[in-house]
């Protein structure tokens, strides 16, 4: 995986790169609140399982997905 600097890339890509991952992010947080409501559920109807921890495994990559998009939010202001 090609990992790169914001700093390196042009606003242009930054803008682009921002917009996918917003979108990408909300979708997957609205996916991630449904498997924990799911998850409730289940907990109630059926008790805890091993499935049940997969939506909090699932969180880190929510949250690193939101600090880059502050970072690149931060590098588009430096820009300007």
């Amino acid at each position: 995986m090609k990992t790169t600097k914001f700093s390196e890339m042009t606003t242009e890509e930054l803008i682009k790169n921002q917009k996918t991952l917003k979108t990408v992010n909300a979708i997957f947080a609205v996916v991630l609140f449904m498997l924990f409501a799911l998850n409730i559920f289940i907990v109630f109807m059926k008790g805890f399982s091993a499935m049940n921890v997969v939506p909090i495994a699932l969180l880190p990559i929510l949250i690193l997905n939101i600090r880059n998009l502050k970072e690149m939010k931060r590098e588009l202001e430096s820009r300007e």
